[in-house]
């Protein structure tokens, strides 16, 4: 009887299973699939996808349940998965998979001693802090798209705020998309993928359940809606008032009137409760997804991204109650570094959208040019008040899993999408190569793994799609760009891989940059990863060492002293574009 069954499973897995493991889904150019042993991981088996091919589903919105001949097909695959390793398959995972927009490192698990940020530092003794983690590209809409598919930039190809993900890649398959396949539910609220980047639905595909709009949740009742999900101020709302009697009703009308009338301050703190705000209401309506997927009964995928501390820096104020301003100190270099490159560089322009933001010179070499100190720590106390409400809303989630007892089968991941310039080398926001926009916080936490810790090792966002999938006991998919982390969770000294790759565009020209764990080695020149490194292109080299030189003040790259480490690492650029599809 024993052969019988193994002779039909080998037909199966030929045949039917996999179609089976996917229905009630609709497949385009549906990839070759089939099972190996896991690599890197301990998982029973990998699910592998040819090189180069991706598959796409799309479901039937009138089946929010899972299907009796769904359940079967994953059945099935777990035991073909079983066959092949002689090891009995682990039971699904939850994922509970918190984004936060815009922050950096600033946490008290990171080091931070002014931060205030308990409820993130409680996750943190849970699981493994990543200090030295990078983003693929430093602003939201490539940065998140390239985390949610696994893929590099130059792979999904878009490097910026207007690209449709799907529009340059059809098949390409996303995180919640691929565990759908699996039998998981996946919902979402708040900002996961930034919203210029996917469609109305916020990408229709990875979700089981429609995704919660943010602009569209109940706010607290007593205070109504943000103005322009943003703000609550007296002077801001009565100009709202005004400009909603004379007919303007698009985002982008009402945003001009207020700022041609001085109403579209860079900071706020408003005496309003938690849920006044955007990022309360998201909170709410991640306990309530929760909920409902508890009551479902399958393994859950769900997704909660806050928007702060992204601009305007606006929390209610007992967050900025929290900190003196005096305590804060500016950043202490504050121009261009020694034999830099100037594509490098920006002027803020992000910043320079607001109101009440002073004329300033970036990065400037005489320092009475430079934003006054007083506005400097305004800026701060802003970004660190927005931090801490943002920790009290991941606190509300972390109860709310264990009040429903679903932290014993559920693994937490919290990232910020990209770092942020809080006035190195003069600069604010975002968009470079350098230390502070790249390095981004990565927090796991998963009840399989009980070695907890930080480790050093280079990561990089792409790392999120095979690591969540292992962890969650489903097979990898085999044409991901990152690799599993869950080797660093078990043991915080070890290494899976030797750099972290991030990269910027400045016009025709890309900035690429290898983070090791001292150094960070970029190269400018006018091509692409997926083109052959051309050497006659480069128009620009930058070298920094971390352990000499935190604050990036000498570029290097030309620097006698440096030569053996400039080979070493221009000749892992050229392997990266080599091994580049």
């Amino acid at each position: 009887m024993r052969r019988k069954l193994n002779k039909g499973m080998m037909k199966l897995e030929k045949s039917k299973v996999l179609r089976n493991s996917l229905w009630p889904f609709t497949t385009k150019r549906v990839a070759p699939l089939h099972l190996t042993e896991g690599r890197e991981s301990g998982s029973a088996a990998r699910l592998s996808l040819r090189k180069k091919s991706f598959f796409t589903l799309s479901g039937d919105k009138t089946m929010l349940h899972r299907s009796l001949g769904q359940i079967i097909g994953v059945g099935l695959l777990a035991i073909i998965a079983c066959q092949a390793t002689g090891k009995p398959e682990a039971a699904p995972m939850n994922i509970l998979f918190i984004a936060v927009d815009d922050l950096k490192p600033v946490l008290g698990c990171y080091g931070d001693t002014l931060i205030k940020t308990p409820n993130i530092d409680r996750l943190a003794e849970s699981g493994t802090v990543f200090l030295n983690n990078h983003c693929q590209q430093a602003v939201c809409g490539p940065s998140r798209a390239s985390l949610m598919t696994g893929l590099r930039p130059d792979h999904t190809r878009v490097w910026d705020l207007k690209t449709r993900m799907r529009d340059m890649n059809p098949d390409v398959l996303s995180l919640p998309q691929y565990l759908r396949s699996q039998g998981f539910e996946t919902a979402g609220t708040g900002k996961i993928y930034d919203p210029r980047c996917v469609d109305k639905q916020l990408d229709k595909p990875s979700w089981s359940i429609p995704f919660s709009k943010p602009d569209r949740l109940p706010n607290d009742p007593e205070f109504g809606k943000a103005v322009l999900g943003a703000y609550h101020g007296k002077e801001v709302r009565e100009l709202f008032g005004q400009a909603t009697e004379q007919g303007l009703t698009k985002y982008a009308d009402i945003k001009k009137f207020l700022l041609e009338h001085d109403a579209w301050p860079v900071v706020e703190s408003a005496d309003v409760p938690d849920g006044a705000y955007t990022d309360g209401a998201i909170a709410t309506e991640g306990i309530r997804l929760m909920g409902e997927l508890k009551e479902k009964g399958s393994p859950f995928f769900l997704a909660v991204g806050f928007k702060k501390p992204h601009l305007p820096f606006v929390a209610p104020s007992k967050y900025w109650n929290l900190y003196n301003r005096e305590g804060f100190n500016v950043a202490p270099f504050q121009q261009k570094s020694k034999k830099g490159v100037d594509l490098a560089y920006h002027t803020s322009g992000e910043l320079r959208t607001y109101g009440g933001v002073p004329d300033f010179e970036s990065y400037s070499t005489d320092a009475k040019k430079h934003m006054a100190e007083e506005k400097q720590k305004e800026l701060m106390h802003g970004y660190y008040a927005c931090v801490s409400y943002i920790d009290a809303q991941v606190g509300r989630l972390l109860d709310e899993l264990k009040g429903q007892g679903l932290d014993k089968n559920t693994v937490v991941v919290l990232w910020g999408d990209h770092g942020w310039h809080l006035g190195d080398h003069g600069l604010w926001c975002k968009h470079t190569n350098f230390e502070q926009a790249t390095r981004s916080p990565l927090i796991f936490s998963s009840p399989d793994v009980l070695t907890t810790g930080k480790t050093q090792s280079p990561t990089e966002f792409v790392d999120l799609f095979p690591t969540l999938c292992e962890l969650a006991h489903v097979p990898v998919p085999k044409n991901l760009d990152g690799v599993s982390l869950v080797p660093l969770l078990k043991n915080t000294k070890a290494s899976v891989k030797e750099y972290a790759v991030s990269q910027w565009p400045r016009g025709k020209t890309m900035g690429y940059a290898i983070r090791d764990s001292r150094y960070r080695y970029v190269v400018w020149l006018n091509g692409k990863s997926t083109q052959a490194y051309d050497p006659e292109k480069v128009v620009g080299r930058e070298l920094y060492d971390y352990q000499k030189d935190p604050l990036e003040t000498i570029n290097r790259a030309d620097a006698p002293g440096y030569a053996p480490v400039v080979r070493k690492m221009n000749r892992q650029l050229r392997e990266f574009f080599k091994a580049q599809p």
